[in-house]
């Protein structure tokens, strides 16, 4: 095969992926594109694995989170980016192996952070309550619905 030959497969084969829209093996899944794997997601793109989710796109493994990009593992995030084995954050970028994080950048392993600061467990509910409420977001309530927990 020739270096011609060679490019112009790839071209064919990069403008198929590109035009594919179907999801395969996934469950009860609505408004959803290219998509693996996943049941009862709604409006999602190029999910593996991910259940319950909405508006994420290419995530992996990742249950009951809402506008999530390239998160792995995370369970019950918002607007969250590169994350990876999270639980409960909200408007995070790169953190992994956190819980509970509220616009938090780059944090491993850490617990109750709004802004990369830590704070105590009823502190944090009450600041990110006050949060919402002045970033006027109704998107963020899965970061605090378990307060209880």
């Amino acid at each position: 095969m020739d270096r011609a030959t060679f490019e112009r497969r790839l071209a064919e084969l990069t403008r198929e992926s590109d035009a594919a829209r179907d999801n395969v093996g996934c469950v009860q899944c609505t408004r959803c594109e290219r998509c693996s794997d996943c049941t009862f997601c709604t409006d999602c793109r190029g999910l593996r694995r991910s259940s319950h989710c909405t508006r994420c796109e290419d995530c992996v493994g990742c249950t009951q989170c809402a506008s999530c990009t390239q998160c792995t593992d995370c369970q019950h995030c918002t607007a969250s980016t590169r994350c990876l084995r999270g639980a409960y954050l909200a408007r995070c970028s790169g953190c992994s192996d956190c819980t509970y994080c509220f616009g938090c950048v780059g944090l491993v392993g850490k617990d109750f952070h709004i802004l990369n600061e830590r704070y105590g467990r009823t502190e944090y509910f009450a600041m990110v309550k006050k949060l919402e409420r002045e970033l006027g977001s109704s998107s963020m309530n899965s970061s605090s619905s378990r307060t209880n927990a």
